[in-house]
């Protein structure tokens, strides 16, 4: 039993350890500075998160220099041993684009390495990939705390290259995916000028919806876009991507939540414990990664990705955002810096349909079919079109009843890039429809939503069902 003393010295101890608790922790490191777990960063809705970051040595995070001198082996570089910069294929003439990984991806790195192969095909950079693994291959809480650290190391080497080549924070670009892209913000918050942020499929577990300091937000860089492939509700959807915009120019390819090609995966019933449901996403998942693969093509395929600016996606699927603007349409990806109204606004939403596997890129056209037929008929009406390329696709523009000299329209997107050199035109009659009557394409408009250009096709005459009608240039 404690006496008078002793009862007060215990309540001493419990008051001193509650209003600790209270101004949370804190740990200093000698080149990265301070870091406390006081709110915003934990202990607020939507940040349910408890502790500090990893020290620097824990997070380990290597910086790997790729350019055209050595694209298949990288310079590992640091600004704690400047020399290792010095004697590198660092060049301070060239953008520097740094590729930042996310959570658990060990495995993806060899993968990542090859967007700067891909770069460098292209143009010529210095390209960082950002390897920090032993800081994000623990528990998802451990990981989202030590993005802090990413960040703060990124902004070090920044300073260096800033202080020691006369380097401009306004050319570098940070590519950073899922707890990436949050790395990348954490830097652009502590280092104003940033070129350009780009979030791939940015985490959304313990940053959804929090304040812009805690995540990537618009002010991180002087343009930021955002791709979403996997977006929603950790616990309801199975996602592990943001929702929200948090970019000047947010893509959301095929609404930004389904992506083609993948299976839709659904939350284990047992597990409500958010760092084992982000272990089994990242053994599973497809959709997250999309992102990448998307950005990766978008490298070499500079005309393809277009997006169409719209409210939301149903909008998009409509054809109401088509065709692009005289301002022209942004690009999703690599050349999403070329769209002259990149910054004209915050939370900019852009959608596009992409393919299920790759090649990815898909580009939208409006399909108007003018037709010709002896009497009304029901049925579906179909298109083939071929490029220059020699690609041939079919694609259904409607179903129902037609009336001669009516016109119908659809939306598609194809993988015909170039121009259509043939259309031809079919019609399939409903089972138990009676008439014997012929139908055939008086007239078929194609407009490109890129860049507008409209062609024409005639026909001439009638077909019988199931049976193709060439069509010629008007």
């Amino acid at each position: 039993m404690l006496h008078g003393g002793g009862r007060m010295l215990a309540v001493w101890i419990t008051t001193l350890f509650l209003l600790d608790a209270a101004k949370g922790r804190e740990v200093c490191y000698n080149r990265l500075g301070c870091f406390t777990d006081n709110p915003p960063w934990s202990g607020i809705p939507g940040r349910e998160l408890a502790g500090v970051p990893s020290s620097p040595a824990a997070v380990n995070t290597n910086f790997h220099l790729y350019t055209r001198d050595n694209i298949r082996n990288y310079q590992k570089i640091s600004a704690s041993n400047p020399s290792t910069i010095k004697t590198s294929n660092f060049q301070a003439y060239r953008k520097t684009r740094f590729v930042i990984h996310g959570h658990l991806a060990g495995a993806d790195l060899p993968w990542i390495a090859s967007m700067c192969r891909f770069m460098l095909h292209v143009e010529d950079v210095n390209c960082i990939l950002t390897d920090w693994r032993d800081g994000s291959s623990g528990l998802y809480t451990d990981a989202v705390n030590n993005v802090r650290i990413v960040g703060a190391e990124l902004v070090y080497l920044v300073n260096l290259l800033e202080k020691d080549y006369g380097y401009s924070p306004a050319n570098i670009h940070f590519i950073g995916h899922s707890l990436g892209a949050h790395a990348a913000g954490e830097a652009g918050r502590r280092k104003p000028g940033i070129g350009r942020i780009t979030g791939l499929d940015p985490a959304g577990p313990l940053f959804q919806y929090t304040p812009p300091m805690v995540r990537l937000d618009p002010s991180d860089a002087k343009f930021v876009d955002i791709i979403h492939t996997h977006a929603g509700h950790l616990f309801f959807d199975f996602a592990p991507g943001i929702l929200q915009t948090c970019g000047h120019l947010d893509f959301y390819p095929n609404g930004g939540k389904k992506m083609p090609g993948c299976r839709q995966l659904r939350v284990p019933p047992a597990v409500r414990n958010i760092n084992d449901l982000m272990r089994t996403y990242r053994s599973l998942g497809c959709g997250h990664k999309r992102s990448l693969r998307y950005y990766a093509e978008s490298i070499i395929t500079p005309n393809g990705f277009v997006g169409y600016q719209c409210e939301t996606y149903r909008a998009f699927i409509s054809g109401a955002c088509f065709p692009c603007p005289k301002g022209g349409c942004p690009l999703m990806g690599h050349y999403a810096d070329v769209f002259s109204h990149k910054t004209e606004k915050e939370h900019q939403k852009v959608y596009l349909n992409t393919g299920p596997h790759s090649p990815f890129a898909r580009w939208r056209k409006e399909i108007r079919v003018k037709l010709s037929a002896t009497e009304t008929m029901k049925g579906n009406i179909d298109v083939a079109l071929t490029g220059t390329n020699g690609i041939r696709r079919k694609y259904t523009i409607d179903k129902g009843t037609f009336k001669p000299g009516n016109t119908y329209l659809n939306y598609i997107d194809t993988d015909i890039s170039g121009n259509i050199s043939k259309v031809e035109f079919r019609w399939n009659k409903h089972l138990g429809h009676v008439h014997q009557g012929c139908m055939g394409a008086e007239e078929v408009i194609i407009i490109s939503g890129g860049d507008g250009n409209v062609s024409a096709f005639c026909g001439r005459g009638s077909v019988q069902p199931s049976t193709w009608q060439t069509l010629m240039l008007c």
